[in-house]
């Protein structure tokens, strides 16, 4: 395999220059002897030379959203050369389908393990216990939220039970008005969850929380989690601040409550900020220069001021892909960043009404 800058080498929690780590990639992606094959018939149509004009986080915002080209693009030519005849891949994994056809990435071996790694490290920063199963109650099959939670439930010594779910087939009953199908489904991953929370040994929760709000209306079910889980890490669709402060006080008391906030097309995600206090909204701080965040009013595409809203702007930087200038159908509020990261970080994570043309719905996911 031919090296890279050793800057696209280091563990997500490394402390690097970001203008040097964004001319690694640009180096990288745009090689003919490293670059994909999408990138570098890609790069032909760029009004702009990226490995002379891509220098810092604003240089970014040169390139188009280019994001829709995923749902179409042969996965291998997303593959870098310089990762040779046979690459580790993880998997090929897919966005949820919200706004039309599903948009797809691949993962490599690399990458997946230093973002493994990041989560773990974050869930040992916030008291998530080891040794200890975890329920898993997200989606599998093209979505990568199942298959990580797996390997997160395994490095970290615990066993995996698992239900399943389908959250493009209850996006298509809710758009089509069928909400009653949608709340029979929502209540089967209920039931069956609740199977496994009375007769196994159930350390960690791992859902969404339109299903945790579901679980909390059944009062066994809260005192069963109460007596047996010591953590919910929740994530894949908003939770607002009047739930996550009842969850917190008054339902969940005795367990650590951490959301986790992420995108299948910036191959990865983070867990909230430490040290936050009951009053403090619920941050997020993604491991730059890999993940950048950046809030931005989309009418104009500036970025709005500390404390105000706006929509999430998301770029994806690794030897593993090349994923920039992505317009996500998140709004948020844009918070300053910790010392030593750069971009954005973000609060009070919510779904836009509209995008693409298309209403959002969130469903179970």
């Amino acid at each position: 395999m031919i090296e890279s800058h050793s800057l696209l080498d280091l563990p997500l929690d490394a402390k690097v220059d970001p203008g040097e780590f964004i001319r690694a990639a640009m180096q990288w992606h745009f090689n003919s002897e490293t670059g994909s094959a999408y990138w570098l018939e890609r790069a032909k149509s760029l009004d702009f030379d990226p490995r002379k004009d891509v220098n810092n986080i604003e240089d970014l915002a040169l390139f188009p959203n280019l994001v829709d080209e995923l749902r179409d693009v042969r996965v291998e030519d997303l593959i870098p050369r310089g990762y040779g005849p046979h690459p580790d891949v993880v998997g090929v994994f897919e966005s949820g389908g919200t706004t039309g056809p599903p948009k797809r990435v691949v993962f490599l071996r690399d990458w997946w393990d230093r973002e493994e790694a990041w989560m773990s490290a974050n869930l040992d920063a916030h008291g998530f216990p080891r040794n200890v199963n975890w329920l898993v109650i997200l989606p599998s099959g093209p979505h990568a939220a199942g298959e990580i939670s797996r390997g997160l439930a395994s490095t970290r010594n615990g066993i995996k039970f698992s239900v399943d779910m389908d959250p493009r087939w209850v996006k298509k009953r809710i758009a089509r008005g069928l909400a009653e199908e949608a709340d029979a489904y929502a209540e089967h991953l209920v039931e069956q969850a609740a199977f496994l929370l009375r007769t196994q040994d159930i350390g960690i929760l791992n859902t969404t929380p339109p299903v945790l709000e579901r679980i909390a209306r059944h009062d066994d079910l809260v005192e069963l989690i109460n007596q047996k889980v010591k953590g919910i890490l929740w994530g894949g669709a908003h939770m607002d601040a009047d739930t996550r402060h009842l969850y917190r006080t008054e339902i969940f008391p005795g367990v650590k409550l951490v959301g986790m906030y992420g995108s299948t097309m910036a191959l990865g995600g983070t867990t909230e900020r430490l040290g936050l206090t009951l009053g403090d909204p619920c941050i997020f701080d993604p491991p730059s220069p890999f993940i950048i965040f950046t809030v931005i009013d989309p009418a104009t595409g500036r970025r709005v001021g500390y404390g105000e809203r706006g929509q999430v702007v998301m770029n994806h930087l690794s030897k593993n892909m090349l994923v920039p200038n992505n317009l996500e159908r998140d709004l948020a509020t844009r918070i300053e960043p910790l010392p030593g990261q750069v971009g954005d970080a973000v609060a009070d994570v919510s779904p836009v009404a509209q995008f693409d043309h298309e209403n959002v719905i969130e469903g179970v996911y």
